[in-house]
């Protein structure tokens, strides 16, 4: 039986974190931008705790994480507010356009 190390859960934060900065920088529709943004929120997440449980911190891990999770939902209700108005004015969340909300 394969033992699960503090190296399996490097390898699965690194993947969650290149999937998510490929979704930020290649997609052009801000709900795809926003799946990104929660992707390598969620990679830190992983680092977070993967490091508090090998390194015997305690819990601190756990909080920062809690802190990192609560931060993730206010970020995305504001998102949601934004893509929100950009639909209403332009009909399209094509976040390439976004530069005309400036006037």
């Amino acid at each position: 039986m394969a033992h699960v190390g503090l190296t399996h859960f490097l390898i699965l934060s690194a993947i969650l974190f290149s999937l998510g900065i490929y979704a930020i920088v290649v997609r052009k529709n801000a709900i795809m931008v926003m799946m990104g943004i929660e992707l390598v929120l969620n990679s830190a997440n992983i680092n977070f705790i993967a490091f508090s449980h090998f390194g015997n911190y305690g819990i601190s891990g756990q909080i920062v994480s809690l802190v990192v999770i609560i931060l993730a939902a206010a970020e995305a209700a504001v998102a949601l507010a934004i893509v929100l108005n950009l639909f209403k004015t332009y009909s399209h969340i094509n976040v390439d356009e976004v530069n005309k909300l400036k006037e």
